[in-house]
């Protein structure tokens, strides 16, 4: 059973079951307390909840205590269907699904997420901001009809170079991504436990002690100051790349950019220091004191998950960094007493998908268990395993590399999935994941660009989509892992075994201490069950290695 979800933001709201068909169930009903109206229907049937935007809608039941099994978003299933559209970035709120489907004018949504690239911001879904007159529960119930519609017949677009997507893969990743707003919103809930006195320890040893008045802290200024006098520049700011050229540039060094990649090239005094500079510097901005301040409290870091919130379906935050937590601090992640921590880190994800994805013979029995690296340098590399990998990683990502021909040989179906995708991206079309996420078409043309700017754009987003094929996949494999993980938890320890942080490939569970083993069993079976349901029959593995730990350091 489905159950279409109104939240009028005062506490009441109006539920309307479902038929099969996805039309009404008998009339509306209306209700002055959601959240127990819902509570009460959840332990009774356990229906699949519809409502417009988990982000907004289940905070206000997790605060009251209740967790739902399962939903579909609204504004996630959109954007699902509007990537098949080739409209990424267009508003993906109730309000803009109705006014599509009614020919009006879609408002804009209000927050922004991360672009096509990963890097810059997309769009987030808002409130209802429907026209007067328009009754949210109808919009609701209208929009929801029509996504159901096209999940089972969805419409081809002809940028596509792939056939197009079952109605099976993107019913799962409908499911999945909803499982997954459900599992964000109860891990910024839950927090990850921090210890404030060991983070300060880890950043006093990092840094130096706490700073005042917005100084740099004394190791930090100690490098800042031998990088100044390196080059002969005193009251040098490291923090302004234009400085630092202009400096290197009066000691008679060529620097194009400040960059790491580009220092390491440079042989010069100043090089160390102001490498190390910019990694302290990083620490200090990104996960240091004022962090801390900002974002834990009541020993815990409760950070704000964006599910699918990049183009290729992985994961970002709303500032935190909650997703790049640095290992100089994974010390100051410490279970509670009486409790572990059960750190899942899946090895070498994309490479094996790509196995899965290929089915090339050779490929695959590397990748069937063990170390996929070593299992091509055995077949391929006379044994040297570097090399196996850097040919396979230029494979994936674009680069170049003297192994890329041995493995066209030997692995050619393989190498061909990953081609293709590249010339389609080159030729200004989309690819889509195993189970239909789809890439963003390229930007505007640009008519002046010369011939050889022509050129080098194509080849950067034919470099995009060859990668975004095996990313958007992994993703999907990693949001099908946290659903079904997510329901096995429900049963391990009376439910008090928590996901407490979720980035890409790895997972962290927070339970009592007896229940470390339960939770590794249930990690161990969703990833099995994960890529049963994503890759079909494939002898390929996917493995996650898993650690009962106190502290998240220890994991690693």
């Amino acid at each position: 059973m489905r159950v279409v979800v109104v939240d009028r933001r005062d506490g009441s709201g109006v539920l309307q079951p479902l038929h099969d068909d996805d039309a009404p169930a008998g009339p509306p009903e209306p209700t002055d307390d959601l959240a127990t109206a819902i509570a009460r229907r959840e332990e009774a049937e356990h229906p699949r909840w519809v409502w417009a935007d988990t982000a907004d809608t289940y905070p206000l039941l997790v605060e009251a205590g209740i967790r739902v099994e399962q939903v579909h978003d609204l504004a996630l299933t959109e954007a699902t269907v509007l990537g098949h559209a080739g409209r990424w970035g267009a508003p993906r709120s109730l309000a803009a699904a109705w006014a599509r489907a009614h020919g009006g004018a879609e408002p804009a949504d209000r927050a922004q997420r991360l672009d096509r690239t990963g890097q810059q911001p997309l769009f987030d879904a808002v409130g209802d901001g429907l026209p007067a007159g328009v009754d949210p529960l109808e919009a609701a119930i209208a929009v929801h009809a029509a996504q159901r519609r096209w999940i089972r017949a969805p419409e081809p677009h002809p940028a596509y170079e792939s056939t197009p997507v079952s109605p099976r893969s993107l019913d799962l990743l409908v499911a999945a991504d909803s499982a997954g707003a459900l599992a964000a919103v109860e891990m910024s809930h839950a927090g990850l436990p921090w210890r404030p006195d060991v983070h300060d320890r880890l950043l006093t040893d990092a840094l130096g002690p706490r700073p005042t008045h917005g100084a740099r802290p004394a190791k930090l200024q100690a490098l800042a100051d031998e990088v100044a006098a390196a080059l002969a520049t005193p009251y040098l700011n490291p923090d302004s790349p234009a400085e630092v050229v202009r400096a290197f540039g009066r000691a008679g060094v060529t620097v194009t950019s400040t960059r790491a990649h580009v220092l390491r090239e440079i042989d010069h005094p100043a090089i160390a220091p102001l490498l190390s500079y910019k990694a302290l510097v990083r620490l200090h901005t990104a996960h240091g004191w004022a962090w801390r301040d900002t974002w834990v409290r009541d020993g815990r870091f409760h950070p704000e998950y964006v599910p699918a919130g990049v183009v290729s379906g992985r994961w970002a935050s709303r500032g935190g960094g909650a997703l790049q937590i640095p290992r100089v601090v994974r010390g100051a992640v410490v279970a509670d007493p009486g409790c572990v921590l059960v750190v899942a880190d899946a090895q070498q994800l994309e490479p094996r998908v790509l196995a899965a994805l290929a089915a090339d013979p050779d490929m695959t029995q590397a990748a069937a268990e063990g170390d996929l690296y070593a299992g091509l340098a055995a077949q391929a590399f006379g044994g040297d395993r570097a090399q196996a990998k850097v040919g396979l990683l230029s494979a994936m990502y674009g680069g170049s590399s003297p192994a890329l021909a041995t493995l066209t040989r030997r692995y050619p179906a393989a190498l061909a999935l990953v081609e293709a995708a590249a010339r389609t991206g080159e030729a200004g079309g989309m690819v889509r994941s195993v189970l239909g996420r789809t890439s963003p078409p390229p930007g505007p043309g640009q008519d002046d660009l010369g011939e050889q700017q022509a050129l080098r754009r194509a080849r950067d987003w034919g470099r995009f989509t060859r990668n975004f094929l095996i990313q958007a996949s992994a993703a999907d494999w990693a949001a099908v892992l946290l659903a079904l993980l997510r329901r096995r938890l429900a049963v391990i320890a009376d439910g008090a075994a928590e996901l407490v942080f979720f980035q890409h490939d790895e997972v962290v569970v927070h339970g009592p201490a007896g229940s470390g083993d339960d939770v590794a069993r249930a990690v161990t079976e969703a990833a099995e069950e994960a890529t049963r349901l994503v890759f079909g029959a494939t002898p390929v593995r996917l493995p996650l290695t898993t650690a009962v730990v106190a502290d998240y350091a220890a994991a690693k």
